[in-house]
């Protein structure tokens, strides 16, 4: 399981999307997550998928890899999808057992619902996937800059952020090390019900978080030796400039919302 996790990783490439500048790429991303709750209706659930299609499309990336994001949620998916068809019993019958209900409302809101979360963690990894965490580090600064007038420390709130995205994977093959080498000392993980195997998880937190610790030990250290002082006077090797794919990225971004509100308008809700 922990080897399908690939939040917070970065793959090389030359798409469109990895060329699109990291602000607008940011901007989309928290766009999307909104108007992924916009769609009332089965159309406009549609066009939010089509969308995220087109963006995977654009990306290049193996669809593989952004199955393979779907695997950790999975759980979270087939909870909410039972708390919903349990939960809402109105609609057409299809099997009544006295204490629960079956009906076509939360049969169709369930799947309603998976999709959402399923296009939400799809459009947030395909940021990671296609920006690499020195851009979205800079692109996070830049959007974030006039709340310099407000005296918010906004290099270092956005130096803190992609540390801890970058470090995601890090963490993941450190635990997958550790579990391992307890498994190599005996260590039975896998058997037993959920309270035996959390009790068997316990020996891996303690290392984990003194192994995180020595990193972040490490990490500051080296940054001091490189004389690293924040973003006072700090200076850039490359700028962020905005192109004419961003622009017409933004642009058909807008059309993309407006046209989820219009079929929200027009069409009836069906949930």
């Amino acid at each position: 399981m922990l080897n399908d996790i690939t939040m917070g990783q970065y793959f090389p490439g030359n798409s469109l999307l990895h060329r699109l500048d990291p602000r607008v790429k940011l901007l989309v991303t928290f766009v999307y997550i909104i108007a992924v709750f916009i769609p009332q209706n089965w159309t406009g659930l549609a066009v939010a998928v089509a969308f995220l299609l087109l963006c995977v499309a654009l990306s290049k990336l193996p669809v593989r890899l952004i199955t393979k994001t779907f695997k950790p949620i999975i759980p979270l998916i087939l909870l909410t999808s039972i708390l919903n068809v349990f939960y809402l019993d109105s609609g057409n019958v299809w099997w009544d057992a006295g204490f629960f209900k079956l009906t076509d409302h939360g049969v169709y809101t369930a799947i309603f619902i998976a999709i959402r979360i399923l296009c939400l963690i799809a459009g947030s990894s395909l940021l990671t996937y296609t920006t690499t965490p020195t851009a979205l580090t800079d692109g996070l600064e830049r959007l974030l800059n006039p709340l310099r007038a407000l005296h918010v420390p906004v290099h270092e709130l956005a130096m803190m952020m992609t540390i801890a995205l970058r470090f995601i994977p890090t963490l993941i093959e450190e635990t997958d090390k550790i579990m391992a080498a307890q498994k190599a000392r005996g260590a039975d993980m896998e058997s037993g019900g959920m309270m035996q195997r959390i009790r068997a998880f316990l020996p891996v937190l303690i290392p984990l978080f003194v192994s995180s610790f020595r990193r972040a030990y490490d990490l500051a250290t080296a940054m001091e030796c490189r004389c690293y002082r924040g973003g006072e006077g700090r200076t850039r090797m490359n700028r962020l400039q905005m192109h004419g794919r961003d622009v017409a990225t933004l642009l058909f971004t807008a059309v993309f919302v407006a046209a989820l509100i219009v079929l929200n308008i027009v069409l009836p809700s069906t949930l």
